[in-house]
């Protein structure tokens, strides 16, 4: 049997890469002024559609209030299935951009009021104290995602790997989720430095390639195997605390099947709120 899709204004279900991120996503805005130079966003064929320095509210809203109403909506239409998988924030833009942060908070809010984990991703430096203040009450239900790549030069506008690895262990000692998406490794060293550096306060790690980008076979599958022996350290209750989930187009150039994985290599339906391997 087929499954059911949805792709309403706000919230959709991505395909391909991105549904390895969550099966259920929220883009508002399109555009993102933190200047990666290796975004997909501002390639082809997504440059035109989803590119630009300046964040802007997509196309078919009239403003953030009629956003706002739309996701609502959309949210309502889809609760059960986002109940049991969630709501990832964003793949067009960063949702903690001084342009982005509001209607992307009221959206989050709407979300945790009923019940819906959400998982955010970002290169910003975000305020503790500030997230304590606003979802404090729903640490259970909210993820706190930093993209590390070891590349400061390569994201100009970004705040620094540094301050984000540093919000991310305040995030976690707060008692939030957090994971890192390693993604795109620019080069090994680099990527094994994040890990290193994040070790024992990241509860998952999502690891990807750059897009169209060849690695060397014999590297990357040295770099899978450390991933795989490194850092990984054990709850009293015997359950692994520290996650990897490699993407599968990093498997394919590996030529790795994923059945063949240990067991803290996770599937992309993993349930980050809880320990129990799934």
């Amino acid at each position: 049997m087929n499954e059911k899709t949805f792709n309403g204004k706000a919230i959709r279900m991505p395909k391909g890469a991105a549904g390895e991120y969550g099966k259920y996503s929220c883009n508002l805005y399109v555009g993102c002024s933190n200047g990666c130079t290796y975004c997909y966003l501002n390639k082809p064929p997504f440059k035109k559609a989803c590119g630009g320095k300046v964040p802007t509210l997509k196309k078919c809203f009239n403003d953030e209030q009629h956003a706002l109403e739309i996701f609502e909506n959309e949210l309502k239409a889809n609760l059960q299935e986002l109940l049991k998988h969630g709501l990832f924030f964003t793949f067009t833009s960063d949702p903690f951009l001084r342009d982005t942060y509001r209607l992307t908070n009221a959206a989050i809010k709407r979300c945790l009021w009923n019940d819906v984990p959400v998982k955010v991703l970002t290169k910003m430096n975000v305020n503790v104290g500030t997230m304590i203040s606003l979802y404090g009450a729903f640490r259970q239900r909210l993820a706190f995602g930093f993209t590390l790549t070891g590349h400061d030069d390569l994201e100009p506008n970004a705040f620094t790997n540094a301050q984000r690895i540093e919000a991310m262990k305040k995030l976690h000692d707060a008692g939030f989720k957090t994971w890192a998406s390693i993604e795109p490794i620019i080069d090994f060293e680099s990527s094994k430095d994040m890990i290193r550096k994040t070790a024992g306060f990241c509860d998952l790690y999502k690891i990807g390639l750059e897009s169209g980008k060849k690695y060397d076979k014999t590297e990357l599958l040295k770099f899978i195997e450390w991933c795989n022996s490194a850092y990984i350290t054990e709850d009293r209750c015997g359950f692994y605390t520290q996650k990897n989930y490699f993407k599968n187009s990093l498997l394919k150039q590996a030529g790795i099947n994923r059945e063949d994985l240990p067991i803290n290599c996770v599937t992309r339906d993993y349930n980050i709120f809880n320990y129990e391997y799934r």
